[in-house]
């Protein structure tokens, strides 16, 4: 019972570690498709959007009141900000979206053109972003590698020391 315990974990384990080196590299290389997947790192979005959450967007040709967009302000070195399309401007011929986190009780005072647009969020998971972040530093992938490693060896090192075990015992009968 103890054993089967121990492989439950021991799978589950592995699956988190196989999901967060999937979600590291989608976060840090291109994906075709244009698909981006950010950590929110605040929480002007809840209860849409958690803080900690990872978003997927994609830039789309047209965005409507109500969508939650992706952004940045090209003047800033700044994190992305998701928040939801409020209302929309056109000054001479060009878009521009009002936008407003959930959370927040007035909209941004700062106008987002539609060439700042990252993309539209598609969808979000909740808190699995602070386990992106932290793979991403360096003591974090490095308890990413190494306590798999650690694991995978330390049950293949017990299989060995099994079987050697059992075949001593059959050469001794």
């Amino acid at each position: 019972m103890r054993k089967k315990i121990f492989k439950i974990v021991y799978y589950i384990f592995i699956a988190f570690i196989a999901v967060i080196a999937i979600l590291l590299i989608v976060s840090v290389f291109p994906v075709t498709g244009n698909y981006k997947l950010m950590t929110v790192q605040s929480g002007s979005m809840a209860p849409a959007i958690k803080m900690g959450s990872i978003v997927m967007t994609k830039p789309m040709e047209d965005y409507k009141i109500g969508d939650v967009i992706s952004f940045t302000n090209p003047k800033k070195r700044q994190e992305p900000i998701s928040h939801r399309i409020v209302d929309l401007e056109v000054i001479e011929g060009k878009p521009f979206y009002i936008t407003k986190g959930d959370a927040n009780e007035d909209p941004d005072t700062r106008r987002v053109a539609k060439d700042e647009v990252m993309g539209k969020v598609l969808f979000s998971v909740p808190f699995l972003g602070y386990a992106v972040d932290f793979a991403q530093k360096p003591i974090g992938f490095t308890l990413i590698i190494l306590i798999p490693a650690a694991i995978i060896i330390g049950d293949e090192i017990r299989k060995i020391y099994v079987e050697v075990k059992r075949k001593k015992t059959k050469k001794a009968e």
